[in-house]
C-alpha cells in the first residue's frame, strides 16, 4: 500500500508505548512495506474522524495503542470505508489477541499482512447504552479496581494505596448486581460479571469473592486484565442479557478498560463493528 495513504495512531500512555518499542515499530513498518505518511499522537491530537481520513484519502489506520483508545478511535472512524490494523501497543491486548492470536507481536502480525495473510472482518462488540465493548465489558462494583491499576501504571503509591483501599470497601460493600434475563447465576449474586464478545456471541462469567483468599485472587486478576485467573462462573453465551443491581443502584460499567455508568437496570446485546479490521493469519 502507497504509504500515503496509511496513518498511524499512537498513545505515549498505552502499556507497550516506549520509545524504544515505538522506533522498532516504525522500522517494521518499513520493512513490511506499511510505512505511513503520518502518526497522530493521541491524546495530544484529537482521533481522526471518518470526514478526515476520507478528505486525506487515508485507506489504512494503523493502531499501536491499549483497548480503550483503540475502542474510541473505532467510534471515531465509524462508517469509514477504509480499514484498520490493530496492533499490540497496550498492557494486555485483548482485541489484538481476538484479531491476530495469543501473544502474537507486531513483526508477525506485519509479515502476515506483507504476504496478504489477512481478511477483512467486523466481529461482534459488546453493546450497552453507554457503549460498545470490542475487547470486554465489567458490570459491577469490583470494576473499581480499574483506579488502582491506574494508579500502578503511573508508579503514584500513595494514589494506588488511597486507591487500592477504596476498591476493597467498594467490592466488598458495593451494590452486588444479577443476570435477570435470563436468569442464571448464584444466589449470592456477584461483585463482577464479564461480558467477552466472541463471533459466538457474549460469554458471560460471574465472579464471586467467599474468602479472603479468593478476594486477593481476584483482585489480581482485575489489575492485571486476566479476569478468568480468578474465581469463576460460566453463566452463558449470549446475545442479549439484561443485568440489574440489587441495591436499586447505578450499574458501574468498564468498556474495554474505561469507566462508565448505566441506570440501576441495563440491557446488553451484540451487534457488528462499524468499520473493517484486518484479521491476520488466526482462524477468525
Amino acid at each position: 500500500m502507497d504509504q500515503s495513504h496509511a496513518w498511524l495512531v499512537v498513545n505515549a500512555r498505552s502499556g507497550s508505548n516506549s520509545e524504544a518499542a515505538r522506533e522498532h515499530l516504525e522500522d517494521a513498518l518499513s520493512r513490511h512495506d506499511c510505512a505511513v505518511a503520518e502518526t497522530i499522537e493521541f491524546p495530544d491530537r484529537t482521533l481522526p474522524t471518518r470526514e478526515e481520513l476520507d478528505g486525506n484519502q487515508v485507506r489504512r489506520l494503523v493502531v499501536f495503542t491499549g483497548d480503550g483508545t483503540l475502542n474510541a478511535i473505532i467510534e471515531a472512524a465509524t462508517g469509514w470505508d477504509g480499514e484498520i490494523l490493530v496492533l499490540p501497543g497496550g498492557t494486555m491486548n485483548l482485541l489484538s489477541t481476538r484479531l491476530h492470536g495469543e501473544d502474537v507481536d507486531c513483526e508477525t502480525i506485519l509479515t502476515r499482512i506483507a504476504r496478504h495473510a489477512y481478511r477483512k472482518v467486523r466481529p461482534l462488540m459488546a453493546c450497552c447504552a453507554a457503549g460498545r465493548a470490542h475487547a470486554g465489558l465489567l458490570v459491577g462494583p469490583g470494576t473499581a479496581w480499574a483506579e488502582v491499576r491506574e494508579a500502578m501504571r503511573d508508579r503514584d503509591l500513595a494514589e494506588f494505596a488511597q486507591n487500592a483501599s477504596d476498591a476493597f470497601a467498594e467490592t466488598t460493600a458495593g451494590p452486588r448486581v444479577r443476570m435477570v434475563d435470563p436468569a442464571r447465576g448464584h444466589a449470592d449474586v456477584y461483585p463482577l460479571i464479564e461480558l467477552t464478545p466472541s463471533h459466538r456471541g457474549m460469554q458471560v462469567d460471574g465472579y464471586r469473592l467467599e474468602s479472603a483468599g479468593e478476594f486477593l485472587q481476584q483482585s489480581w486478576a482485575v489489575l492485571r486484565r486476566r479476569f478468568r485467573d480468578g474465581p469463576h462462573e460460566r453463566l452463558g453465551l449470549l446475545d442479549r442479557l439484561v443485568i440489574e443491581s440489587c441495591d436499586d443502584q447505578p450499574l458501574d460499567i468498564l468498556i474495554d478498560g474505561e469507566p462508565a455508568k448505566l441506570g440501576n437496570r441495563a440491557e446488553f446485546t451484540v451487534a457488528e463493528c462499524p468499520v473493517d479490521l484486518l484479521a491476520s493469519a488466526h482462524g477468525f
